[in-house]
This record gives C-alpha cells, sequence and structure tokens, in this order.
C-alpha cells in the first residue's frame, strides 16, 4: 500500500498530491475511463453520455465547498491531457468525484454491497468502541490494485486518515486526530434530477471539521446529497457509534438503545425512513437483511471483540448458520471484490487497513498519535500491530475462485454473442464453485438459448436448491423454469 502525507492550505494541498501520486492517478483515470468505454462502447453514444454528464452535473459546484474545489483544482493540474475529450481537467476531477454517486443514482449499482459495524463497553473486550467494515465498490481488480493510506494536516481543521486511490480526495472510510470516524454504507435511491454534494465530500467535511457525534450530524444537515447513504459516525468522545441516514429528500440519526452494538448493511434503520417504499422494498428483495443477520449472528458469537476478531467477521465467507453459499456470493460479508477492509479503535487512535487481495492480505497497524507528531517517517505503518493474512488466499478453493470469475466473463460473453459453449467448459464453470447458485443459472440460460429445454430445466433446478442472491434473482429462475 502506498502511504501519503500532505500538509498546507487547499490549493497547495492539491498541488502536492497531484505531484506525488501523478503516475499512480493517471493510472487510476485510464481503468476507470476504460470501464466507461466497456460498458459504453459506441462512440456515438459516448459523446451523448459526455453531454448528458454536463448537463446532469451542471450544479455541481454550486454543492462543493470552496476549500474543495481549490484542493481538486489544484490535483487537477497533474490530470492526465489523453482525457481532456471528456471535459477539461478540473471539470473532470470534479466529475470524478461524483461518480459513485451518479452510478448509484442512475444504475443503482450493486457494486456497493458494503458491511460495517461497531462494538462498545460491554460488547468489546477491553470496553473501548471498535469499528469495522468492508468497502465492497468495485471497479475491477486493476482498480483496487494501488490503495492509498493517506494522512492530511489541513491549515483549517482537524488532521485526518483516510484509505483512497489517487486522483481522489473525498472520503469512503476515515478518522480523525480526535478519533471521529466515518464509513459509508449506500442505501436504495431514486433517480435525481440533478448532482448536489457527492456523499465522499460529504463525509470528507465532517471528518475535517467535527470532534463529536452532534458536529457531526450538524454538518450533514447543512448539505443538500443526490444518493441515499448510511453514514455511520464512531466518536471516542462520545464512546460510540451512531447511523446518519441521508437521502435526497429525508434525513434520519439512527442512535441504538439499550445495547452497546450498532450494525449497518445497506438499508435504513432510522424513523424517518419507516415508511419508505424505497427502502422497505430493498429490506424484502435485497441482500442487505440477509447479511444484517449475519453480522448479528457472528457478534452474538464472539461477544467480547477485538480488532482480530472484527477482521475474522469482516472476512467471512459463509452464510447464516455457516452454510456454505458459494464464493462471491453478495449474501456473504466478504464477497471476495471489497476495495478496502478498515477497523477503528478511536479511543486509541489506532487503525487496521487490509492489504490486497481483498481483505485476505495482512491488516496493515497505524498509529494517529504517532504518525501526526512524526509525519516524516520513512513508513508510517506500526507493523508490530499487524494482524496477519488470511490463508484462505494460500488454498485450492481460491484458486478455483479465481479461476471461475476469468472462467465466467467467457461464459457471459458467449452467451451474448450467441457462440457455441462446449460441455466440458460448462461442467467445469459448475465445478470451480459448486455452492453457487449463479455457476448453474449461467448454464442453464445458455441451454435455454440454445433449446436445450431438459438440460436447462435441470441445471435451473439445481440453481433453485443453492442460495439465491436476491428475490428478482430468484424470480428469474423461477422464470426459466416455468418457460
Amino acid at each position: 500500500m502506498w502511504e501519503l502525507y500532505v500538509e498546507g492550505n487547499p490549493y497547495r494541498r492539491g498541488l502536492i498530491t497531484g505531484s506525488l501520486t501523478e503516475e499512480l492517478f493517471h493510472n487510476q483515470e485510464a481503468i476507470f475511463v476504460s470501464k466507461i468505454d466497456k460498458f459504453v462502447p459506441s462512440k456515438t453514444k459516448q459523446a451523448l453520455l459526455r453531454r448528458f454528464l454536463a448537463w446532469y452535473n451542471r450544479k455541481l459546484y454550486l454543492n462543493v465547498p470552496l476549500e474543495y474545489k481549490t484542493e481538486i483544482l489544484g490535483l487537477s493540474k497533474y490530470a492526465s491531457p489523453d482525457y481532456n475529450y471528456i471535459a477539461e481537467p478540473y471539470l473532470r476531477v470534479l466529475y470524478f468525484h461524483g461518480a459513485h454517486d451518479i452510478g448509484h443514482a442512475l444504475q443503482d449499482l450493486a457494486l456497493v454491497g458494503c458491511s460495517s459495524f461497531a462494538a462498545w463497553d460491554d460488547k468489546t473486550e477491553d470496553g473501548s468502541l471498535i469499528i469495522g467494515r468492508n468497502l465492497d465498490f468495485y471497479a475491477g481488480d486493476d482498480f483496487a490494485q494501488e490503495k492509498i493510506v493517506s494522512f492530511t494536516n489541513p491549515t483549517e481543521g482537524y488532521k485526518f486518515m483516510s484509505v483512497t486511490w489517487a486522483g481522489m480526495l473525498g472520503v469512503l472510510s476515515g478518522m480523525n486526530e480526535h478519533g471521529l470516524t466515518v464509513t459509508i454504507n449506500a442505501g436504495k435511491s431514486k433517480i435525481p434530477l440533478v448532482a448536489k454534494t457527492p456523499i465522499s465530500i460529504l463525509n470528507r467535511e465532517i471528518l475535517q471539521y467535527a470532534t463529536t457525534i452532534e458536529e457531526a450530524i450538524a454538518i450533514a444537515k447543512k448539505r443538500q446529497v443526490f444518493v441515499s447513504e448510511s453514514i455511520l459516525v464512531g466518536s471516542a468522545a462520545d464512546r460510540k457509534a451512531i447511523l446518519i441516514e441521508v437521502s435526497p429528500h429525508n434525513f434520519g440519526v439512527y442512535d441504538v438503545e439499550n445495547s452497546n452494538q450498532l450494525i449497518c448493511s445497506n438499508h435504513f434503520q432510522s424513523d424517518a425512513y419507516t415508511n419508505d417504499k424505497n427502502n422497505l422494498k430493498h429490506i424484502e428483495e435485497s441482500h442487505s437483511q440477509y447479511r444484517y443477520e449475519r453480522m448479528e449472528e457472528l457478534l452474538d458469537q464472539n461477544p467480547k471483540l477485538t480488532p482480530k476478531i472484527a477482521i475474522d467477521i469482516l472476512r467471512n465467507k459463509e452464510g447464516l448458520n455457516d452454510k456454505a453459499i458459494g464464493y462471491g456470493n453478495e449474501k456473504a460479508l466478504n464477497q471476495l471484490l471489497a476495495h478496502h477492509a478498515v477497523v477503528f479503535k478511536p479511543e486509541q487512535r489506532l487503525v487496521w487497513v487490509s492489504s490486497n487481495p481483498y481483505q485476505l492480505g495482512e491488516f496493515v497497524a497505524y498509529d494517529l498519535n504517532d504518525i501526526f507528531k512524526n509525519p516524516t517517517k520513512k513508513s508510517l505503518a506500526n507493523t508490530e500491530l499487524n494482524i496477519e493474512e488470511d490463508p484462505f488466499q494460500y488454498t485450492e478453493a481460491y484458486k478455483n475462485y479465481q479461476a471461475y470469475r476469468q472462467l465466467r466473463q467467457e461464459v457471459l460473453s458467449n452467451i451474448e454473442t450467441k457462440n457455441d459453449i462446449d460441455l466440458e467448459t460448462l461442467s467445469r464453470l459448475e465445478n470451480l464453485n459448486p455452492d453457487y447458485w449463479e455457476a448453474y443459472y449461467l448454464v442453464g440460460k445458455y441451454y435455454y438459448n440454445k433449446g436445450y429445454y431438459t438440460a436447462a430445466l435441470n441445471t435451473f433446478e439445481i440453481a433453485k436448491t443453492k442460495e439465491i442472491t436476491t428475490v428478482p434473482d430468484e424470480e428469474q429462475v423461477d422464470t426459466y423454469i416455468k418457460n
């Protein structure tokens, strides 16, 4: 992992960040744009998309604080000239900060099935607050390759750390010098009519300017967002965690009563959303409630949380009651696609960040008290506190899962182009990830399209015996069986 330390006023911070990360920045931008090219291969449609984004983002600049626009301007001086056809550098980098929100809003992407939890007092071994989170934002393995653990000492506000990538000044997971933490989990969104404040920018503002839960809520209330998100705020000063639940037309705060444990997946829990149709539908049809119950189950099995136990929970690949549900299933806490996982101990200002791949690598420890006192050390990590890697990455099952992902892409591509697939390949797809419903579904779909209805029916019926991810997925399998 890369470590970055930056200090100074907003423009200077942007310039320094751009200068130090230029090569990584160009690399991330290339990966990101190639994703757009893959989703929208037509040059005509790309031109329409650019015009749409320019229109959609027309008021974005009004909703981003001047400080962050200035920092983005400094950073944009180091953006690649290769993509000026999309937009000039400053606007392009500004747009990229809203890319998560735009993708989430327009496609309701299932790229963001994040899981997080917090425990304190009698629920942890030493009574200290502990927070764990998986960021299941997936923009490809290459995108997640070059993670940055960033430390910022701004001229205004508080010093803070965040886990990020080159070109991103917003915050998805972070902690400040006062032991205030923020992490985000996507909720169910309606498609908004115009871009407002990107959630990563709101998160950044909370981290930089709040020391308590009350201050965090006040900052969140000031901003208008354009997607629905749960912001899990942990506070050393308050010695607990809460959820701030924001959406374009609603705002709620969820504070657990009579409990020292908070669980968050991808649905809202505060009174403000009790009758929200989108949220109720999401609980009923998605994998959010299932992961919520799995976190509950694992926390019940480990009544005294430690950072190591929190990491074991984040790495868990099984379903409820330890059922084998196939690797990569979105009902698992560890879907083997996370950009990063992180564990915070806010009162001690300690944070553990996962190294590649996913949450399986060593969790590297950072002590914020020590780093902000002595930021010029060669390495900022406190390696004595590191938590060992997950041996699963060296197993046959992991190798098979990686092979499954590759073969899955080939099979999907052949189904789309109506090419023939030999029986050996189809059988291999099932055998590489035998507990996963999707393998059988894809094979069944291929048979169905070819008119091999008996074979298709048998395979769809096997898929039905597995843990299918969502209600719409299950309905699709049922429709094929009925047909």
